[in-house]
């Protein structure tokens, strides 16, 4: 059984950071691209950050490009999610995924496997 599970979020301060996880099983993932997505209430699923199966080339949103820094460990098959600076709108639920090949990495329809979400709070 396939699985991807989120860990890391929790409540902080703007300001503050959070490392989120993303821990794979059930196969291995180093081959395949992963990213972070995040849904906040009442909005749709958007797309954070994204990372080839190299770990070489990174892809992120203008919201969170130079607080948010992903990256991967394939020995470990983890996906890590530094977030800095952190903002009340980035408030969300966040999810992790995995897909093959790097076509529309920004996008989540594209990705054949998700978590099931960790929480971020940001408080003002």
């Amino acid at each position: 059984q396939v699985q991807l599970v989120e860990s890391g979020g929790g409540l902080v301060q703007a300001g503050g950071s959070l490392r989120l996880s993303c821990a794979a099983s059930g196969r291995t993932f180093s081959s395949y691209a992963r990213g972070w997505f995040r849904q906040a209430p009442g909005k749709e699923r958007e797309f954070v950050a994204a990372i080839t199966w190299s770990g070489g080339t990174t892809y992120y949103a203008g919201s969170v490009k130079g607080r948010f820094t992903i990256s991967r460990d394939n020995a470990k098959n983890t996906m890590y999610l530094q977030m800095n600076s952190l903002k009340p709108e980035d408030t969300a639920v966040y999810y992790c995924a995995a897909k093959t090949g790097t076509y529309g990495l920004g996008t989540s329809y594209t990705y054949d496997y998700w978590g099931q979400g960790t929480q971020v709070t940001v408080s003002s």
